[in-house]
């Protein structure tokens, strides 16, 4: 596949960093499209289901210019469900919200849920079926610990790797552990959250952030001291993902013409001569120190244990 640069993340049509009206987010959707980005993102997950339903309905007569792809085996923040079964009940209703008879990527979702043994054995098998069916064309996993997106990666054989958190402007791991092994394996890595769930724009981060309060602090520096060059933290930051040279893709999150518009002009955007020197040095005592998702035996530890944060693992937000 082909994919723009830029990829719409329509999990916010799924109401999940506010209400959003669902005409505007038609209308986003059809102007993305228009202007070539290609790369649609979603999931049952999003707003329950919602935005999946929001995004068939937009996509409806524009279904063969863009790229599709949706996840399975996480359909609440209380429980996962990564059986064979599963699999292939998730892909149905997702065609049937999507209203289409395919997708182009399937992704386990956020494996660091599941256990790596029925990931292995069921999860991922299943998976390859819902392909040879015809109902996907691409397999894949996402999830937010790179280290555990690695182990298993290195396992398995799989299409597309999704991470999401762990490339931005606080955080870097993502080259650590992925991207070589993308590379050598010719598999596809998209960057999800170049934003760092809104945590690098003017706005800030939504109530339910979970980046420890030093990251939270840096992030605030971080938007003070873009303003003083005259520039957004946020333009700043999806360029800085937006030149990685590897990446197929980057996913970030739209639900109005504006966040559209804002997100092709980064494209463009030329980052002021000498803040990226003063951004690292910013961020440096906090680089990578990054929460926890999913279960205990998932969250490997990092190569710098002054980057260990112990915390309870989340079980509210992906």
């Amino acid at each position: 596949m082909e994919v723009s640069n830029v990829a719409f993340g329509a999990s916010p049509l799924g109401d999940v960093f506010g209400v959003t009206d669902e005409a505007e987010g038609r209308r986003a959707v059809h102007m993305a499209i228009d202007v070539g980005i290609n790369y649609f993102d979603v999931a049952p997950l999003y707003g329950l289901t919602l935005a999946e339903t929001r995004l068939g309905k937009a996509l409806k007569g524009k279904r063969d210019r863009v790229y599709l792809a949706t996840k399975c085996c996480r359909d609440n923040f209380q429980f996962s469900d990564f059986s064979a079964r599963r699999v292939q009940g998730s892909i149905d209703e997702s065609l049937a919200r999507l209203q289409t008879d395919h997708v182009d990527v399937l992704q386990i979702h956020d494996v660091e849920f599941g256990d790596a043994r029925q990931i292995i054995e069921e999860t991922l098998p299943a998976a390859r079926k819902v392909q040879q069916s015809g109902k996907a064309r691409f397999i894949g996993i996402s999830g937010l610990p790179v280290r555990y997106l690695r182990q298993l990666a290195g396992q398995i054989e799989i299409d597309t790797i999704l991470t999401w958190g762990h490339y931005n402007l606080l955080e870097d791991e993502m080259d650590e552990e992925l991207t070589p092994l993308c590379r050598e394996r010719g598999i596809g890595l998209i960057n999800a959250s170049p934003l760092h769930q809104r945590l690098l724009t003017e706005k800030g981060a939504p109530a339910w952030h979970r980046s420890p309060r030093p990251v939270m602090e840096a992030a605030k520096k971080l938007a003070v001291l873009c303003r003083c060059h005259g520039v957004n933290v946020a333009d700043v930051a999806m360029k800085y993902c937006l030149d990685h040279p590897f990446v197929a893709t980057t996913i970030v999150g739209m639900s109005k013409v504006r966040h559209v518009e804002a997100n092709l002009k980064a494209l463009n955007f030329e980052v002021p001569e000498g803040i990226m020197p003063a951004i690292e040095s910013l961020v440096a005592p906090v680089k990578n120190m990054m929460w926890f998702e999913g279960l205990p035996e998932n969250n490997l530890p990092p190569r710098d244990p002054k980057r260990w944060v112990p915390q309870t693992p989340s079980m509210t937000h992906a």
